[in-house]
């Protein structure tokens, strides 16, 4: 299979030393930041450097994936896994929580670090859910034939090279009761050169074995997008892929209608269809994007009048502790109950932080 040398050049080159980021960038680099980064180290692609450097230290890239002395503030308190992952870790790289699809973590490298990620703590430490025994992956999933999808994550998927995605795709293709593959990815926004002839083709070749082939577009701010990026996500579009996009809502990146409209105006231009806009995660490290859930509704709520129902995400919740994702939606009421109903159907005490900045 054949691989552009464009992107891995690119991720090789990309920022992962906290002096040199700084250094480029022009700005002052504190003791303190110094130790966040420590704790949750960048990894920042030169390009995306670029446009953060030309649009400052308040901008929405920067808060989005510079690090910030609040992710370790003991203050704001988290969850190292906020979404129970290890509660449903089955089988080496496999979280089997939903009785039909299962989460497949073949790596934990992303082609950046975003400073709100919900796994930012797994990722740190390469936690127990990412170690390998393929051979036991597969034996888990043909003992378990209810499991018709396979969900690509991480980590980033397709940090892998084609070679390496055709082998897990050929091993998944000859499980008969595995219809459908999904990937969830930051690479056609932040690295899209990855979106290489090779990658499109393997993609076509697999689009014949299996039910459906989606990938999951990952963007949370219309600054995140550029010409060059759009090439590739049209490139994508037009495959015979399904294409949906996945956001989280973050204050003080995307906390308003007038925000989230631009994005999804842009994903529609795009012919990139809204699929899921998440309620962001109690995680560890990350507390300072955490808005009520009040606020989220109402947010959504004003989106649902400027956007089509066929273009309008599913706004959704990560019940905390494993119980499952929900809709973060109440149609009687903004005003959160504290309770939300689980995947089994079960009410769910919640607590939410009793801090707001």
């Amino acid at each position: 299979m054949v691989e552009s040398q464009s992107w891995t050049s690119s991720f090789s080159t990309s920022f992962k030393n906290i002096h040199e980021l700084y250094r480029f960038l022009g700005w002052e680099l504190t003791p303190a930041l110094e130790k966040v980064a420590k704790t949750y180290p960048v990894f920042i692609p030169r390009r995306l450097a670029e446009k953060i450097k030309i649009q400052g230290p308040q901008s929405v890239l920067a808060r989005e994936f510079m690090p910030i002395e609040s992710e370790l503030d003991a203050d704001f308190k988290g969850l190292e896994d906020p979404i129970g992952d290890k509660a449903y870790h089955k089988a080496p790289q496999l979280i089997h929580r939903y009785e039909s699809r299962a989460l497949f973590t073949p790596t934990t490298v992303c082609p950046v670090h975003c400073r709100y990620c919900f796994r930012k703590n797994e990722l740190n430490v390469a936690d127990e859910i990412f170690q390998q025994d393929f051979a036991l992956t597969l034996a888990y999933l043909k003992a378990h034939p209810e499991v018709s999808e396979i969900i690509f994550t991480g980590g980033d998927p397709l940090t892998l090279s084609n070679e390496k995605l055709e082998k897990y795709l050929t091993a998944f293709s000859e499980i008969n009761s595995i219809k459908d593959i999904r990937f969830h990815s930051r690479y056609p926004v932040i690295l899209p050169e990855r979106i290489d002839d090779g990658f499109l083709s393997l993609m076509e070749k697999f689009g014949k074995r299996f039910r459906t082939m989606t990938l999951a577009i990952h963007a949370n701010h219309v600054e995140e997008f550029d010409e060059i990026n759009r090439v590739a996500i049209r490139k994508l579009t037009s495959s015979s892929m399904q294409i949906l996009s996945q956001t989280v809502l973050l204050k003080g990146i995307n906390d308003s209608t007038e925000a989230l409209l631009d994005l999804y105006q842009e994903f529609i231009a795009l012919k990139v269809r809204p699929y899921y806009l998440h309620h962001p995660d109690q995680v560890k490290g990350g507390m300072h994007f955490y808005l009520p859930l009040r606020e989220g509704r109402e947010i959504y709520h004003g989106l649902r009048k400027h956007i089509p129902g066929w273009a309008l995400p599913h706004y959704v919740i990560d019940i905390p502790g494993g119980h499952g994702k929900i809709s973060a939606m109440n149609p009687e009421s903004t005003t959160f109950s504290g309770q939300l109903i689980s995947k089994d159907g079960e009410l769910v005490a919640i607590q939410e932080p009793d801090f707001f900045i």
